[in-house]
């Protein structure tokens, strides 16, 4: 089966726990898993799946990391990364390599292959690709998640991320190369003028309007609990503007189930 999903989305944080808390209450769900092999990258992180995706948050443990560069750019916690899974890896490496885009770190483990992309190359934010043995089945293995994300799955209250939102200035462009890159059209919405449409998800593209620059701004969430998630944000301080809650630098967009 032939497939291109937007699996997972990783934001980085000054600190890991208060926000990983935060959006594990505000959305109803938990973690599924942590990551010490992102140790060598300066890194902590935690795993919460939304539905079959995910939702990540890593944030630096000393100077000189990649993510602690990001956090300065940017000013502060933020959209960081934007993964896809596939079941056609290895051609997505030369369909890459064809095109220039550099591939900034690779990953391989026994049952698990990624390409992370330059961001310089692809605007917006980084940019992902992996498969993972026998991940077909969206109930089936996914490594990034650990072993038995399953377990950890809440739908009662959030039940799917639907969407990535990156802002540009100059939204059109920043399209057309994502489109290029994943080889998928640029099409249109009712909530921007630039989206891209995979086997499951959706990559939106809109102008920057905060003035924190090109990044990953915004993510969407189908949603049971509309009013019960407002209210615990409210209630944790966070900013509440009609469907839009922000945590951790992002808009989270509530989508009714």
């Amino acid at each position: 089966m032939a497939y291109l999903r937007l699996r997972q989305i990783c934001l980085v944080a000054r600190e890991l726990e208060p926000r990983v808390a935060e959006l594990a209450d505000i959305f109803g769900i938990a973690i599924c898993h942590r990551d010490g092999k992102v140790a060598k990258y300066g890194l902590v992180n935690a795993l919460l799946p939304v539905g079959a995706s995910f939702l990540e948050v890593v944030a630096p443990t000393r100077d000189g990391t990649a993510a602690g560069r990001y956090l300065a750019r940017r000013g502060g916690d933020g959209g960081y990364m934007v993964i896809l899974d596939c079941d056609d890896i290895e051609r997505r490496r030369r369909h890459i390599e064809t095109i220039g885009v550099r591939i900034a770190n690779p990953l391989r483990y026994e049952t698990y292959t990624g390409i992370q992309l330059h961001p310089r190359d692809t605007g917006g934010s980084m940019l992902e690709f992996n498969h993972t043995t026998g991940g077909a089945r969206l109930d089936g293995p996914y490594h990034p998640a650990g072993p038995d994300w399953q377990r950890a799955v809440r739908n009662d209250v959030t039940t799917e991320l639907l969407a990535a939102e990156l802002q540009s200035p100059d939204p059109a462009t920043l399209a057309a190369r994502w489109s290029e890159i994943v080889e998928r059209p640029v099409t249109r919405s009712a909530s921007s003028d630039a989206e891209i449409i995979l086997d499951r998800g959706a990559i939106r593209f809109v102008r920057d309007t905060d003035r924190r620059g090109e990044r990953l701004c915004g993510i969407d969430l189908l949603v049971k609990k509309r009013a019960r998630i407002l209210d615990v944000a409210k209630t944790r301080g966070g900013r509440v503007d009609q469907d839009i809650v922000s945590v951790c630098g992002v808009r989270f967009r509530l989508v009714a189930a």
